[in-house]
């Protein structure tokens, strides 16, 4: 599964908007031998409202946590941060789009000590589609475990979400698509669930939700989050606890969520059906409730940022 960049036309870099084509680094930078980033994927809405960023201010804090773990010194505020992400929408005249923050080392360093290297920090938007697939919001995907398993605590820090981390989640995600799956679930060094290539994971067990803990090797993300608010306010029970592989395939629903899969269901995982393959009742209401603050703006968490 692969998915065309729509190019936009400008990007924001180190405090200019300039032409996406002139949006260049060297060779040599930090970041090209060492993986020396740091990212956010955020998502802005077109709502019946106007435009919307959703989760703005997380993903920019976040953003900052990142860097204090990597001991990058962002040389920007995080309010001006923000007004950038808001200006590059802006200037490319997006209504919809995907928003990629990214802080990255520079010249300056060439080995491991990346001190010396400078901090860059560019902002690119551009519209992108569903991210797992055309109508899989309703048909869900097949997936399967990962042979891969996700990071042991104590090696590198998987809160941070940093370049570096996802060669990790790349070969996740390839050894899923060469075998026909669109993504692969990766367990922790114990052999418990953990998440997906890019995406944290839940499943439904007789109305109960079930999510992997936050320091099993996974990035917490804010659907991630929103889910487990919305679904408490709707009345389910919902755990965040270890849970087994064998868990994955007698569970009644299993669903992925993301900035950019959003709440994507699963009708099979290594060719176990869940459910009645296709979404179930339970994800097609959470899907409902968090569609519904993105379509329509109506938005009673304060998640939105509008344009």
């Amino acid at each position: 599964m692969f998915l065309t960049m729509n190019k936009s036309l400008k990007i924001w870099m180190n405090g200019e908007l300039i032409d996406w084509n002139d949006a260049k680094i060297h060779i040599l930078s930090h970041v090209v031998h060492y993986g020396s980033s740091i990212f956010e994927g955020i998502r802005c809405y077109e709502t019946t409202k106007g435009s919307a960023v959703l989760f703005l201010n997380e993903h920019i804090r976040r953003l900052r946590d990142s860097s204090k773990i990597y001991r990058i010194e962002i040389p920007y505020s995080e309010k001006e941060l923000k007004e950038a992400v808001i200006s590059t929408i802006q200037s490319n005249s997006h209504k919809a789009c995907y928003v990629r923050p990214l802080v990255y080392r520079g010249q300056g360093a060439l080995g491991v000590n990346p001190h010396r290297a400078s901090i860059e920090v560019a902002i690119a938007t551009w519209e992108w589609g569903t991210y797992l697939g055309e109508d899989v919001l309703e048909t869900g995907v097949d997936v399967r475990v990962s042979s891969w398993n996700r990071l042991a605590p104590n090696t590198l820090p998987s809160w941070a979400k940093a370049g570096g981390n996802y060669l990790n989640s790349q070969l996740v995600k390839m050894e899923a698509l060469m075998d026909d799956y669109a993504e692969g679930i990766a367990l922790d060094v114990n052999g418990y669930v953990s998440e997906g290539s890019g995406e944290n994971i839940f499943i439904v067990r007789d109305n109960v939700l079930f999510t992997p803990m936050s320091a099993q090797s996974i990035l917490p993300g804010f659907t991630r989050g929103a889910v487990i608010r919305i679904a408490s306010e709707l009345g389910y029970e919902v755990k965040e606890t270890m849970i087994p592989r064998e868990a994955l395939y007698v569970a009644d629903e299993v669903f992925l969520t993301g900035t950019a899969a959003e709440i994507t269901p699963v009708r099979s995982i290594d060719k176990y059906p869940i459910g009645n393959e296709k979404r179930g009742p339970v994800t097609e209401a959470l899907q409902h409730e968090y569609l519904k603050i993105v379509q329509t703006g109506k938005d009673p968490y304060g998640w939105l940022t509008f344009i």
